[in-house]
């Protein structure tokens, strides 16, 4: 029976882990079976002077020796159980994985925003009144570097004057306002605005491919897209800041979308308001604010701005055009859930796939002071659906 003292040592140990981390196991103590093993005689016994023999004789009689050793040998023997590795073992450092995992489809939580008990937290966000007016006028094919391909759609709207994108994972989610027909047209302007069916390729002149038809909503399994709502993120995503993990959240976002597994397709809509909405530069004063002591919430305030001034009106006004009703939802925010259904839930979010970083997961990833701050403040002050208990300590 182990002592009290081992006992608390392993508590401790397991309770550093997150909470979906299996206790350390310790290796399968030695039997009587490995005594041959574990104690090995390497003892050198002496012989009197050899005496000149013939060398063949002495090779055949070498031969039949090795063939004459009974099977228990130990050199014939497989190793104790002690020393064979598990068919899978956990990570228990961050920053490793076992790459089968990162192929798995991600696991959602079915969420009903009409109900209080339905997972979308217990506050109203402020909704548009009316969904913005929005249009694609330009979509191409994207070939990325890990291999997958995507189709990036750019929107204008009524409400501003910025270029929001739809990253589309899929060949059968298409843009309404972009396969229109317009006033005067040829099939070449088609051609180049990507209101086209199918693949282009030299020597291309109609925009419909009859092997490929416009279809429009969901994938073949009639499962709803992945769907990610992502606010611009210069920082994040091009200066490699540690400060938030916008840009892991953009990269796994794209990584699940490209399964080879998920059939339903995926929509990334990529909006452009910087730093929850307050633009680049006072996203930068608050930076310095964070650095005299202020969290990410304070700063805002600080500098007379919501903490959060983002809208997503525009996000449920291109999923529409996109020809979608029902999503899967990647967040940790369950205002996002509300917001992007719009103000008469023109469109529904079925599930909620959790976004939890890279690193708490055991799966590469990055750890700084600054992000593990931030995430804090998001989950106390902002109702992020995170687990604290799963922070690496």
């Amino acid at each position: 029976m182990p002592s009290p003292t081992s006992q608390w040592q392993q508590q401790s140990e397991t309770s550093q882990l997150p909470s979906f981390y299996s206790p350390k196991t310790e290796a399968q103590r030695p039997t009587e079976d490995d005594v041959d093993v574990s104690q090995p005689d390497f003892s050198v016994s002496v012989d009197p002077a050899p005496a000149k023999v013939n060398s063949d004789d002495a090779i055949s009689d070498a031969a039949s020796s090795v063939s004459s050793l009974p099977p228990s040998t130990p050199l014939n023997q497989p190793p104790p159980d002690s020393l064979l590795s598990p068919a899978f073992t956990p990570p228990s450092t961050p920053g490793t994985s076992t790459p089968s995992l990162l192929l798995q489809e991600p696991r959602g939580v079915p969420v009903d925003s009409s109900i209080p008990t339905g997972g979308c937290g217990n506050k109203h966000p402020r909704l548009l009144e009316t969904l913005p007016q929005v249009e694609c006028i330009v979509r191409a094919r994207i070939p990325t570097t890990t291999g997958a391909e995507m189709f990036l759609h750019l929107y204008t709207n009524n409400m501003d004057n910025k270029e929001h994108l739809a990253i589309v994972f899929g060949n059968n989610i298409r843009s309404k306002s972009l396969d229109a027909v317009r006033e005067g047209e040829t099939e070449m302007d088609r051609l180049i605005r990507g209101a086209y069916t199918g693949r282009l390729y030299p020597g291309r002149t109609t925009s419909v491919d009859p092997k490929h038809a416009a279809t429009g909503g969901q994938e073949a399994d009639g499962q709803p897209p992945l769907v990610r709502i992502h606010s611009e993120c210069y920082t994040g995503e091009t200066v490699w800041s540690a400060r938030c993990d916008c840009g892991e959240q953009l990269d796994e976002a794209a990584r699940l979308m490209s399964l080879p597994s998920n059939k339903s397709g995926g929509i990334i809509i990529y909006l452009r308001q910087e730093g929850r909405g307050i633009g680049l530069g006072e996203k930068l004063k608050a930076y310095n604010l964070q650095d005299l002591g202020s969290d990410t919430v304070e700063a805002n305030l600080l500098l007379r701005h919501p903490a959060d001034a983002r809208s997503y009106g525009l996000a449920t006004a291109m999923l529409l055009d996109l020809g979608q009703k029902d999503v899967r939802l990647l967040t940790n925010n369950p205002d996002k859930i509300r917001a992007v259904e719009g103000p008469n839930r023109e469109i529904v979010v079925r599930e909620r796939v959790a976004m939890v970083p890279l690193s708490w997961k055991g799966r590469g990833g990055f750890r700084a002071p600054e992000v593990e701050g931030y995430l804090k403040t998001k989950i106390e002050k902002m109702g992020h659906m995170l687990d604290m208990g799963a922070l690496p300590k």
